[in-house]
């Protein structure tokens, strides 16, 4: 099935399949920034067409559960009986058909069944996936791009500038930790990036508020971050920057009452 509004911005939908992936390598990004990169043969056919897209990823934390992720398939029945694994969203930073592997960036915050077993993680082990289900397809049609996003959507804003082409003006503010945590982003685009780092008292909402201006020309606009602050976000582009609501697309990746990662 596909949706589309009338400049092409669609969302495709794919099978959704579990797939059994084995741990190849770990590499550290940035000090809270961990690379998983997974492969094995249940790999083959995975599908990731959009740059924020997500995939479900799956937590066991005791053999009954480890059972049941074993047996799990999704549209079946039974699967709603029993206990269950933990389950998170993220976003593959990166899939190589052709070397079968994937890339998925935890933040590592000391909280929680994804940042617990990604701190732990070593070469062979296994790991379960599920998805995407969905591919949000935004066309190469805009001369702009606003994303704003705090350390949990950099994969997705790291995806989307590796392909836009060079004829494209983006502006970035991507609110991490400290600078420790910056991460060199490539990108073919004329590329502004403003980061702002939480411990020295800046943050996404208040970097918003004090633009002088938004990068000219037809834009597309990406906020992603804690699910109340997109909202204020949200509504500051709107109301005070005039922000095209049709070419716009802002989501809540965690909230802050719960153990939530992306």
């Amino acid at each position: 099935m596909t949706t589309a509004n009338p400049m092409g911005i669609h969302r495709v939908m794919h099978e959704i399949k579990r797939r059994r992936l084995e741990v190849l390598r770990v590499t550290d990004i940035t000090p809270h920034m961990r690379r998983v990169t997974l492969g094995g043969p249940e790999l083959a056919g995975f599908i990731s067409l959009g740059s924020d897209d997500h995939i479900k990823c799956f937590f066991a934390q005791n053999a009954e559960e480890q059972a049941a992720l074993e047996s799990m398939q999704f549209g079946g029945k039974g699967n709603d009986d029993g206990p269950k694994p933990a389950m998170r969203d993220y976003t593959p930073r990166r899939y190589d058909a052709a070397a079968n592997e994937l890339d998925i960036d935890f933040v590592l915050h000391g909280d929680g069944p994804a940042s617990t077993w990604a701190e732990q993680v070593t070469s062979g082990q296994p790991f379960y996936i599920g998805g995407p289900r969905g591919s949000m397809i935004v066309p190469d049609i805009f001369d702009s791009y606003l994303l704003i996003g705090d350390e949990t959507a950099l994969p997705a804003i790291a995806r989307r500038l590796e392909e836009l082409p060079a004829s494209r003006q983006v502006l970035a503010l991507i609110e991490v930790p400290n600078a420790a945590e910056q991460q060199t982003l490539q990108s073919a685009a004329n590329v502004e990036i403003q980061w702002l780092h939480r411990e020295a008292g800046q943050d996404l909402l208040s970097g918003v508020k004090a633009l002088g201006s938004l990068p000219g020309g037809s834009l597309y606009t990406w906020v992603a971050a804690e699910s109340a602050t997109s909202r204020r976000i949200r509504r500051v582009l709107l109301d005070d920057f005039g922000v095209n609501e049709d070419f716009f697309k802002a989501a809540g990746y965690w909230k802050l009452d719960e153990t939530s990662e992306d």
